[in-house]
């Protein structure tokens, strides 16, 4: 068997084995949910008839079920000649799609089912896809989800999902908003790249989503099996002209991973010739130097990195705790106080400006 098909059959295995709570989005941690829940103001209640509910064989899922409608569709509902049961379904996918654990959940998935037989997906998809041409991307998102919901690996609902997520938080200066929604992009990527790993485009947006996280070795990777699944020739050069760019910061990030392991001495040795390079700039760089300092029982070079990574990254409280050790073990309560409050404020969400 060739050696890369028989990588994708372990990975949609390895995949297909996750438990439904990582891979089922009725039943995930929903970080979403709650950016798409004003959209369920657009609703109001009611139910089925009983003589409707025996007329049109829906008694046995239906029976006592509130139906999702929007108020210009209530006196269509009322009425004699009633709504057509696609646009009830309509709205209940998108009830499902805001809040895919809605308490009638499973109820709204089998009438639409039944009404629109095992691929109702498909006509979700094509309405998310619409939605995002025209940067609707609150309603793209929600017929994707909507989609996940019926059928949780489907290609195309989960390829849209992901992209569509990136587009929201592209668009975004909110830090939670973001932080949420590239976490749900990565971890949607991550599962295509694993339920369908020939598809090529989920490796070359996983790949740049690993490089905007700064993890150059998981986006070179996610690149190599890109290329091989590519036959765009455009796409492949620009895909090889990236992988040919993160060659150093490759060797970086090993050098953070040898401190990360406790090889202080060999992750320095890695890191200390580009301290005077156009990676200098780089508070990673300084902040696992100083870690790798501080373990070698170097302490003022230590604390020399720490104040390094403060000036390119005036919030990051890990550096401030372990100044606050340096400084405790010299006596220094001043400094200590100092970067305690710091640390304090940002926690707090106050605004804060560091100067060091």
């Amino acid at each position: 068997m060739d050696k890369n098909l028989k990588r994708d059959e372990h990975a949609r295995e390895n995949a297909l084995a996750r438990p439904a709570s990582e891979r089922e989005l009725a039943k995930r941690y929903d970080r979403i949910k709650k950016y798409l829940m004003g959209h369920m103001d657009a609703f109001v209640f009611d139910t089925f008839s009983d003589e409707y509910l025996k007329k049109t064989k829906l008694e046995d899922i239906m029976k006592d079920v509130p139906i999702p409608l929007r108020k210009e569709d209530m006196e269509g509902f009322r009425s004699e000649k009633g709504l057509p049961l696609t646009l009830i379904g309509e709205n209940m996918a998108r009830v499902i799609g805001i809040d895919p654990r809605f308490r009638h959940a499973e109820a709204y998935a089998a009438f639409l089912f039944r009404f629109l037989s095992r691929r109702a997906a498909e006509p979700l998809v094509k309405k998310a896809k619409n939605a995002a041409d025209k940067e609707d991307y609150d309603e793209a998102c929600i017929y994707f989800r909507a989609a996940l919901v019926l059928k949780p690996d489907d290609l195309a609902a989960m390829y849209g999902y992901a992209r569509v997520c990136r587009a929201m938080y592209n668009k975004s200066n909110d830090a939670a908003y973001i932080g949420n929604f590239k976490a749900e992009s990565l971890d949607y990527l991550e599962l295509l790249t694993e339920l369908h790993p020939k598809f090529g485009q989920g490796w070359y947006y996983l790949g740049y989503m690993y490089l905007n996280l700064g993890l150059y070795t998981k986006a070179y990777l996610a690149w190599e099996s890109f290329l091989p699944r590519s036959r765009v020739a455009k796409d492949r050069r620009e895909i090889k002209q990236r992988m040919d760019q993160i060659q150093t910061p490759m060797e970086i990030e090993r050098g953070y991973n040898e401190v990360l392991a406790g090889r202080w001495q060999d992750g320095l040795r890695i890191l200390e010739p580009f301290r005077e390079s156009v990676y200098k700039d780089w508070w990673p760089l300084w902040y696992y130097m100083g870690e790798a300092y501080l373990n070698l029982g170097r302490p003022g070079e230590a604390k020399d990195a720490f104040h390094r990574v403060l000036k390119l990254n005036g919030t990051h409280t890990e550096t401030m705790e372990e100044l606050m050790t340096l400084y405790n073990v010299e006596g220094n309560q001043e400094m200590v106080a100092k970067y305690h409050d710091k640390i304090a404020l940002i926690r707090s969400g106050s605004e804060v400006t560091i100067v060091e």
